[in-house]
């Protein structure tokens, strides 16, 4: 296997990971992003609420960025839980880079004094939905009928992780 990396996400690995998620966005059918994303963009994302947010990318030996992961406010959960979004480089799932990223985000969102972290998931993403079972999230709820700005309707599986014992 690569040897990888973890470390907080900077503004220098804007352009990595814009291109990375503008791929995943290409290939579509795992996220609900429609639309490419210019680095400033994911950085206007990423960085939007500082003291309530954070996120982690992955990198191998020779600096390519194999993946990321976000924890942030999502306007519909309480203050005491986070928001989390994964990417992981196409062809590069399946290798521990998810696993090794969520070690990082796991211990940023209990400094961070989350209670919990809840996983948005396309209901027909059966990756993502196996990804985070495999973590230990439990179904806690389900949108139906979700308009992405393309125009798709999908449901979404709503996925909790607790954070206290």
């Amino acid at each position: 296997m690569t040897q990888v990396s973890i470390q907080r996400g900077s503004k220098g690995d804007l352009r990595q990971t814009a291109v990375l998620l503008n791929e995943i966005i290409k290939i579509g059918g795992t996220t609900a992003l429609t639309s490419p994303l210019t680095a400033r963009a994911l950085g206007e994302w990423l960085f939007n609420h500082p003291d309530r947010a954070t996120w982690h990318v992955a990198i191998d030996q020779d600096g390519e960025l194999l993946g990321f992961q976000w924890i942030g406010v999502w306007p519909e959960l309480p203050d005491t839980a986070c928001d989390i979004g994964n990417f992981v480089k196409s062809g590069q799932t399946g290798l521990g880079i998810g696993s090794a990223l969520f070690e990082a985000t796991k211990a940023a969102a209990i400094e961070m004094g989350y209670e919990w972290i809840n996983a948005n998931i396309r209901a027909d993403n059966a990756g993502g939905l196996a990804y985070y079972q495999s973590r230990g999230f439990r179904d806690w709820g389900r949108l139906e009928s979700v308009n992405l700005n393309d125009g798709t309707q999908v449901d979404k599986i709503l996925k909790r992780y607790d954070l206290k014992d």
